[in-house]
């Protein structure tokens, strides 16, 4: 079967089990829950990248909230907020507390 064919089926199954609701999620149901294919997160698993428990030495299982926080890592700050990084960098520079000298 191909690999589209059975994500969807997949997808179709994890969807009327209530995927959003688990806490805990195998390795495919994971792939479909973050959207990638089963064998990169397969990698990412086996690297050490993605937490995860293997009770029995096989079927791999993912808690859901450690996914959630690997997939929310490393986020990207709007242009709003380097610019009020940046405003309040330059407020404490001028009142003398953020630790430079003025010439």
């Amino acid at each position: 079967m191909e690999e589209h064919n059975l994500y969807s089926k997949l997808e179709e199954l994890i969807n009327q089990k209530g995927i959003y609701q688990k806490n805990v999620l195998t390795l495919q149901e994971a792939a479909i829950y973050c959207g990638r294919s089963t064998s990169n997160l397969y990698k990412l698993t086996s690297a050490g990248i993605i937490p995860h428990s293997k009770p029995e030495g096989k079927i791999i299982y993912i808690a859901r909230e450690k996914l959630e926080e690997w997939m929310l890592k490393n986020p990207i700050k709007t242009v709003g907020e380097i610019e009020q990084e940046a405003a309040t960098l330059v407020t404490l520079n001028n009142t003398g507390r953020g630790g430079a000298k003025r010439c």
